[in-house]
């Protein structure tokens, strides 16, 4: 079931009013309620993978308490790499095992030996990735002495399978989550319509904004040779805001959706493309997935305490595991690759805490200092998204080529005019709304009640004008 679909603008009015409104058993009548509400979700995208979500959350949780049973440090360590060992071995079987087939075939190759590698035919189960992460926080956590195990298996099981978050994050914690989830939770007005409104600017974002870019990206990426360099820039910067239009408004949907049911996921967007610096963008892009990594493998492997060597090294790791995390191709671990490079001037000269506070804040317009900071950490990372959206590493790497070519300076060959005022509108309303948990958070709270609905129902009409076939969501895939 989709965010952006019919059967979802169903489905969350009926469970909202279940939720609130129908029964007297509190919190746990209201938990029990998720916890069906979200394994149909997730059984409506397709029923015979809602095995392996359940399996997933019985092993951590069974897991979870020997753990906590466990009198010695050995036995603890036996329980957690068991968990780990097979939460990893689904993911990879899933997600990774073709991949690594056919590379260990065409190393084969390399040296004249041939062989035919037996490949799954099989979708990979949609959000495997972000329920899998969740467990294993869930799991390390409990090692660490953070949290203790949890006995009530229903309130676990809608840790694991909260249905805003299911399929593509917010990637949770259990120290911040469970705690929500173990608690009355009393109807807040104010909360709901704060809810609806960054439902409404998500959708915004992924209808109006990222679908009709990605029908620009698609023609230009798969077009094939005889593009000019301009034509092929346009190409990138559509896929550029695509995947993050696509990606933040997916989050701005589930925060809200969760909203409406009284709890508060982690942010996972705090507008990226205005960043000053490569460190400052991965601090405001996908924030769970980072935070978790640098949490749960960067400091494991010493962080930053073993000096700048061990620094570098940590610092390749996770952005290589990261872009492997995304998807079993080299294009992936290339983009990864990418970011370590753009960040190690900051890691080298000890300046990636410079920009913690968000451009210009409490200024109108930025600097000219800080719009050449924006213009270049923004132009870097469209040059990365082209190995992130390139079929593979030959494609994308033709694809640079044909940019710098003298036809960069032509006119493209495709000019969507409506997409640009677009596109100049939704950053304008980011750019205003950018010192806020999300875009669209307080803009026009100081208008008429009268102009501040012609806004909202101006951004609806959009929504309806554009919707066309119901797209899924980039972040399905990983």
């Amino acid at each position: 079931m989709l965010f952006n679909s019919i059967g979802f603008a169903v489905f969350l009015p009926i469970v909202f009013l279940l939720y609130w409104f129908v029964g007297k058993g509190g919190f746990k009548y209201q938990n029990k309620l998720l916890l069906v509400a979200s394994y149909y979700f997730y059984a409506c995208w397709d029923w015979r993978f809602l095995f392996l979500l359940v399996f997933s959350t019985l092993l951590d949780y069974f897991t979870g308490l020997k753990m906590c049973e466990a009198e010695s440090k050995g036995g603890k360590k036996f329980w957690l790499w068991l968990s780990i060992s097979i939460n990893l071995g689904f993911l990879g079987f899933f997600k990774y095992y073709n991949f690594f087939a056919k590379s260990f075939a065409n190393a084969l190759a390399v040296v004249g030996m041939h062989a035919n590698p037996w490949t799954l035919k099989v979708i990979l189960p949609v959000g495997i990735s972000f329920y899998t992460f969740h467990g294993l926080s869930y799991i390390l956590d409990i090692y660490k002495g953070k949290i203790k195990a949890e006995r009530n298996f229903i309130d676990y099981s809608v840790f694991v399978s909260f249905f805003p978050l299911l399929v593509a994050g917010p990637i949770e914690r259990a120290t911040h989550l469970l705690p929500q989830i173990q608690k009355k939770r009393v109807f807040d007005y104010s909360k709901a319509v704060d809810g609806l409104r960054q439902i409404l600017w998500g959708l915004f974002k992924k209808i109006v904004i990222a679908d009709q870019c990605a029908e620009y990206a698609n023609l230009i990426f798969n077009g094939g040779g005889g593009q000019s360099g301009s034509t092929l820039v346009l190409g990138a910067l559509m896929f550029t805001f695509q995947i993050y239009c696509d990606f933040s408004g997916y989050s701005d949907i589930a925060l809200g959706t969760a909203r409406l049911f009284g709890i508060e996921l982690l942010r996972n967007f705090a507008f990226p493309y205005f960043s000053r610096d490569i460190a400052e963008f991965w601090r405001r892009w996908h924030i769970s997935l980072s935070s978790w990594f640098k949490d749960y493998l960067y400091i494991p492997l010493g962080g930053s305490k073993g000096g700048m060597w061990m620094k570098v090294r940590n610092t390749f790791i996770i952005f290589l595991v990261s872009g492997f995390w995304h998807g079993a191709n080299w294009t992936f671990i290339i983009w990864g690759f990418l970011n370590a490079l753009y960040i190690m001037p900051s890691i080298v000269f000890n300046s990636n805490r410079t920009h913690l506070d968000i451009v210009a804040k409490g200024r109108d317009f930025p600097s000219v200092r800080e719009i050449f900071q924006i213009l270049v950490t923004f132009g870097l990372t469209v040059i990365a998204w082209i190995f992130f959206r390139a079929e593979n590493v030959g494609r994308a790497l033709r694809y640079i080529r044909g940019i710098c070519s003298k036809s960069l300076f032509s006119i493209p060959s495709v000019l969507p005019i409506t997409l640009f005022v677009l596109l100049v509108i939704f950053l304008m309303i980011e750019w205003r709304g950018r010192e806020e948990q999300y875009a669209i958070a307080r803009l026009g709270h100081r208008y008429p009640k009268g102009l501040r609905l012609t806004m909202y129902y101006a951004m609806v009409l959009a929504i309806v004008v554009f919707s066309g076939k119901e797209e899924q969501f980039i972040y399905f895939q990983f």
